[in-house]
């Protein structure tokens, strides 16, 4: 029995490690941040005048996470690829221990399958092979945001909301959970995540005050820089309202569609706000469906809604959480949507090209929430100080 466990592991890892290793994208994004970032610290250049060599793609976050990547001045490229695929791992690893650690421990089988399989899961995750492929920084906000909800927020401490306001200096998306502590009247939480944003930003504008003008200014409205709304990668409902054949009208959907989404979010969350793993789960959700682009590889702020449904449909009365769950995941991971890269294909396409949409409202609908309060979770100090076998596989 023992070997068809360990057949079992070794066929799930050679999967991940086989869609890992076909990097169709090359690390483009980490070629854009070292481009960009050399740039600006090295040729003493403006920062978002920079665009990667026959393409329109420059940097477009902040000034402050220029500031956090500025180690890449200094540093040779292969080393920083090296640096970025290990902590898309690594992250993995984590995100396994602290959401899914207490779910695995309850099931009859060894920690080492359990740990193992759902690591592997993870890494063959499409998001999650994007994110490595692209040299994308998804996987290491996710963790900052995830560590922050579960070890600061939900407990109380005075430093509830640092990772959530740093996180969101460094890339605007994940403001949302600042969002998600005021409707769950964490006034304290929200305003240190708000100070925190705010510190880290007026820093950057202190020691960059031109890039910092020109990033507010100018490069956060230019919507030229990030790519086409309806490329088919644009997985957030922006991107599927930009397919519709509805030009003239697609403004005004779009905002009642994010209204409406705003909406039953902010009714579950308020409802169920003692619920703060919930919470992270369904404002993970949210953020990839408003942001007005959501490429395929963000889709990484869903494996916090995906391990709910698996472990408490495992657990509960209904099953409906754990089908959607394996159904999501299988479909994401599948690479099916991007059948309908070159449309148009219809009447399907409209189902085929907007696949993580659909499946992200049913998530945000079906996600179980309030159902109980977060299992403890070990401090991250005592996570960094366990054996590796134990904890990322």
């Amino acid at each position: 029995m023992k070997r068809i466990l360990v057949l079992v592991v070794s066929a799930l890892a050679a999967v991940a490690l086989m869609f890992m290793a076909w990097n169709r994208n090359n690390f483009f994004d980490s070629e854009v941040y070292y481009g960009a970032v050399q740039y600006w610290f090295r040729d003493g250049g403006m920062v978002y005048d920079w665009l990667k060599p026959q393409s329109p793609y420059g940097f477009t976050y902040p000034p402050f996470a220029g500031l956090v990547m500025s180690p890449m001045s200094v540093l040779p490229f292969p080393i920083v690829v090296v640096l970025a695929s290990a902590g898309t791992v690594i992250t993995a690893g984590v995100l396994v221990h602290w959401l899914a650690g207490p779910f695995l421990r309850t099931l009859k089988y060894p920690l080492w399958l359990t740990y193992g399989v759902a690591f592997f899961l993870v890494l063959a995750f499409e998001p999650v092979r994007e994110t490595f492929s692209f040299g994308q920084v998804n996987m290491l906000l996710l963790t900052l945001v995830a560590a922050d909800m579960l070890f600061g927020v939900s407990k109380g401490r005075w430093w509830g909301g640092i990772g959530i306001g740093l996180a969101t200096a460094i890339k605007l998306t994940p403001g949302v959970f600042i969002l998600y502590l005021l409707v769950t009247r964490r006034w304290k939480e929200a305003g240190t995540a708000i100070g925190a944003a705010t510190g880290a930003t007026v820093l950057a504008g202190a020691l960059f005050p031109d890039a910092s003008r020109e990033f507010w200014t100018s490069a956060l409205w230019d919507t030229n820089r990030v790519g086409a709304l309806d490329f088919l990668s644009n997985q957030s409902l922006r991107g599927t309202v930009a397919r519709l054949p509805w030009d003239e009208l697609e403004s005004k959907i779009w905002l009642v569609l994010v209204l409406a989404t705003l909406v039953w979010w902010g009714l579950r969350c308020y409802r169920t706000r003692d619920d703060v793993v919930g919470g992270l789960a369904l404002t993970g959700i949210l953020g990839c469906l408003i942001s007005p682009v959501t490429w395929i590889h963000h889709c990484v702020w869903l494996i916090p809604a995906l391990i709910r449904c698996v472990e408490l449909g495992w657990r509960g009365a209904s099953r409906v959480p754990l089908f959607l769950a394996i159904g999501s995941y299988l479909l994401m991971t599948s690479h099916l949507t991007w059948l309908w890269e070159n449309p148009p294909f219809p009447p399907v396409q409209i189902l085929g090209s907007n696949i993580y949409v659909i499946l992200s409202v049913a998530l945000l609908i079906v996600t179980p929430v309030g159902v109980r309060k977060p299992d403890p979770a070990p401090e991250p100090e005592k996570v960094l100080a366990q054996p590796a076998s134990a904890d990322v596989p």
